[in-house]
């Protein structure tokens, strides 16, 4: 019997042991955390992003797809995935996936007065925006998927029976019980149904794994509210509660979830995990928890949405605050107002020391200007800000004053070789669809598009193009578009605003400025740069002077 004593005691003292261990650890990561979280404050997102990184990012987005929201077109044009890494510093995925909600749902009126609130909060105070962002961190992320993803497989793969998993834990006890009676009767049964356990608790463990992980997440998701809850600040209030009340629908799901679900589960070495790892694969508890656990997900998702959707926004508020943190004197908050387009110091957000222009215009921008002059960056970073206005409350420059729009660009098209269409299908089709919006109920249009009807010859794309542009000039439309037909300025006038950007050819190289310029460009450097670049010089000066004949005669002649 002291034996037993002895066995106990040093069991126990083994897993206190490796308690206290894995307190320290846990206690010393936050605080090296927190060191990081000091140090690269103000600083651009450190994160590197690998293959699959995005994956999970639009799980909350595509489950929420309601009102005005930017195209796929528009999104790849103006690389919105750059951007959203720029602006991301999220810990946790509900962080990241509501953020890449946020970028893609441009609000369509002015309701930021709880975001600038918060936001504000988190800038002001960064002992107190650490001890969230220690909260999201520990939350973490749920894998390479979306939550959303995983509730909608786990819905599809049904629940499953606990009829045989209870009857296996009796006959278990049993078998235990024999051993009292008849120790080689009972060992031997005991041994056979704890192989027959094992063998099946790995077949079936690997049909529920993934929703094993879900269910971790979820558990933390929901512990995290109180952790939330010992933070009293005012502004946090009413987020607060509402986290509260979804939360107490989960209490029955929360019911020894954690000592069946561990957190850290094939995530650490603690022995306490382990010995867990045993009695699971023994007992089956985990799965038979599993099985209960989706009764209740499946009727509270609702719930379960509405805690994902504050804790997410507020993460990303903390992104807002980390972004304007390293743009300290580079951001402005914008202003919404009917009438015209306005910006001061306006600059891309990916591009370093990028070059500020204004610009105001209640008409739309014709642009024109040689090739790397500036035309497609200043289209996109117009677009880009725009967004970024109506998203996260924030512009580069300084001064920005609008209305809501809903956004749309035809700028990046390529041919679609799978679909057998040329670029010039893509093209009018993207055009068709900015036009096709503008005809829909809905706040004012505002296109970008650059280069209209590039994919056709000159004569069908300057008349096509001074058309369509007439029609995006309309009462619902704001169109800034760039060209390189010197033409459409003058078709055009009377319908834009027109701009140029220009460059300085010399005889060894090109130099642009980057500053946008009233009227059209009145400098042609295309063939120049032929030379530049070491083009035979024959073939420069008869070029030249087949242009300089179009020009004055209106008629092209083979030169000789």
């Amino acid at each position: 019997m002291e034996n037993l004593y002895v066995i106990l005691g040093i069991v126990g003292t083994f897993i206190l042991v490796a308690f206290l261990l894995g307190l320290r650890d846990k206690l010393s990561a936050q605080k090296n955390l927190i060191k990081i979280l000091t140090r690269v404050y103000g600083q651009p997102p450190t994160k590197k992003y690998s293959s699959d990184d995005m994956d999970h990012v639009g799980g909350y987005y595509k489950n929420h797809q309601q009102g005005f929201q930017i195209d796929d077109t528009t999104w790849n044009d103006l690389n919105m995935d750059g951007i959203y890494k720029r602006l991301n510093y999220c810990l946790s995925a509900a962080g990241e996936e509501y953020l890449y909600y946020m970028l893609r749902t441009p609000r369509q009126e002015d309701d930021f007065e709880d975001l600038e609130k918060q936001v504000d909060f988190f800038l002001k105070n960064d002992e107190e925006r650490r001890k969230f962002q220690l909260i999201f961190h520990n939350i973490g992320n749920t894998s390479r998927y979306s939550i959303y993803d995983y509730l909608d497989y786990l819905e599809k793969f049904g629940k499953g029976s606990n009829t045989r998993h209870y009857v296996m834990i009796a006959l278990l006890l049993l078998t235990i019980a024999l051993c009292f009676f008849n120790f080689s009767i009972g060992f031997i049964a005991c041994i056979i149904l704890m192989t027959v356990q094992i063998v099946s608790y790995f077949r079936i463990k690997s049909e529920i794994d993934p929703y094993l992980v879900t269910y971790n997440y979820i558990m933390r998701v929901i512990g995290s509210v109180k952790e939330f809850s010992g933070i009293k600040e005012e502004v946090f209030a009413g987020n607060m509660e509402k986290m509260r009340q979804a939360a107490a629908e989960f209490d029955s799901f929360k019911r020894g979830a954690n000592i069946l679900l561990s957190p850290n589960r094939n995530a650490s070495g603690n022995p306490v995990d382990l010995i867990m790892d045993y009695i699971r694969m023994v007992t089956h508890l985990d799965i038979i928890k599993f099985n209960q656990m989706f009764r209740i997900i499946m009727e509270r998702k609702d719930k379960l949405d509405k805690i994902l959707e504050v804790t997410g926004r507020i993460e990303a508020e903390i992104s807002i605050a980390c972004f304007r943190a390293s743009f300290p004197d580079s951001y402005v908050i914008p202003e919404f107002r009917k009438g015209s387009y306005r910006a001061k110091e306006l600059v891309h957000p990916l591009i370093a020391d990028a070059v500020p222009n204004d610009i105001e215009t209640e008409r739309g921008v014709l642009l024109t200007g040689s090739n790397a002059s500036g035309k497609s960056t200043f289209l996109k970073t117009c677009a880009i800000n725009a967004i970024l206005a109506q998203s996260v409350h924030t512009v580069l420059g300084k001064e920005y004053s609008a209305e809501f729009y809903r956004i749309f660009s035809s700028m990046a098209l390529k041919d679609d070789i799978f679909e057998g269409e040329s670029y010039y299908i893509v093209e009018i089709k993207s055009i068709k669809r900015i036009l096709d919006a503008a005809a829909t109920e809905g706040s004012r249009v505002l296109c970008f598009v650059d280069e209209v009807l590039r994919g056709t010859n000159t004569v069908e794309r300057i008349a096509a193009s001074t058309q369509i542009l007439k029609k995006l000039s309309e009462e619902k439309v704001e169109c800034f578009a760039a060209t390189h037909d010197i033409e459409l300025t003058a078709l055009l006038k009377e319908d834009y605003d027109v701009y140029h950007f220009e460059g300085d050819v010399t005889d060894n190289d090109v130099h642009f400025d980057y500053k946008l310029k009233e009227g059209p460009a009145t400098t042609r450097n295309a063939i120049k740069l032929l030379g530049v670049l070491g083009y035979d010089e024959s073939i420069v000066e008869d070029a030249q002077k087949m242009a300089d004949g179009f020009l004055k005669n209106g008629t092209w002649e083979q030169s000789i």
